[in-house]
């Protein structure tokens, strides 16, 4: 959701497109992009939505993240990247977005303005997944299959530091009003709470079973999962 626009993004995979509006209409615009789109960043200052597709494995050129023009409602660029993709975010201090790709392990620059890719950051753990970025400290906090969460410099690429997770990672997200990072584990389900800045475990929380998908509400400090066996979710308010 894009506070500043007052609009909801969605990603349709079954159907290949993407969807805004606003929370208080029934009014759902949708916009073709590319082959299956997962991971979502928007640029509400050229109010420019970033969709990064999962494609499909054996469909040549359906590995791509399409960018999408909001106030004309239109796809505007398909850029092809080097594997499946995970999480984007974007970056309003160097204003390009960042993929995760699973397959070659490795984090992709994408310059929405000059619609490519300007730069591969290589991961050292197989399967990037989840993907956060620690503005003030110039950092990206990206999960990986591979059971370590990475803190990578946003100017150099290099990987600073790393720290060891409960599981295969899926959802990240960083709280820089208390320097912590969230990470959804699925299997056993938990959330492992991870120090921003020593990047070492402050607290492992119980979620259930296959509960990868967290939310995160900043100005409350609180943390959502979602059980998918129960059809419920678990609370975690921060301190």
């Amino acid at each position: 959701m894009s506070p500043t626009d007052g609009l909801v993004f969605t990603s349709n995979r079954g159907e290949n497109t993407v969807g805004m509006f606003g929370p208080d209409s029934d009014d759902v615009t949708k916009i073709p992009v590319g082959v299956r789109p997962n991971g979502l960043a928007y640029d509400s200052d050229r109010r420019v939505l970033l969709a990064a597709n999962v494609g499909q494995p054996g469909v040549a050129g359906s590995f791509t993240v399409s960018i999408v023009d909001v106030t004309a409602r239109a796809l505007v660029g398909e850029i092809p990247v080097p594997g499946r993709t995970r999480w984007a975010v974007f970056d309003p201090v160097s204003r390009v977005f960042y993929v995760n790709i699973m397959d070659p392990p490795c984090v992709v620059v994408i310059d929405a303005a000059a619609r490519r890719l300007v730069r591969t950051v290589p991961s050292p753990v197989a399967g990037p997944h989840g993907l956060d970025l620690d503005m003030p400290r110039r950092r990206l906090f990206c999960a990986c299959d591979g059971g370590q969460l990475l803190a990578i410099s946003a100017e150099t690429g290099e990987v600073e530091k790393t720290a060891p997770l409960s599981g295969v990672p899926d959802v990240v997200f960083f709280n820089a009003r208390l320097n912590h990072v969230y990470v959804a584990v699925g299997d056993p389900g938990v959330i492992d709470v991870i120090d921003a800045v020593a990047l070492h475990l402050v607290a492992t929380v119980k979620t259930g079973p296959g509960a990868h998908t967290i939310g995160f509400d900043g100005a409350r400090n609180t943390v959502y999962a979602f059980l998918p066996e129960s059809h419920s979710a678990v609370v975690y308010r921060a301190a």
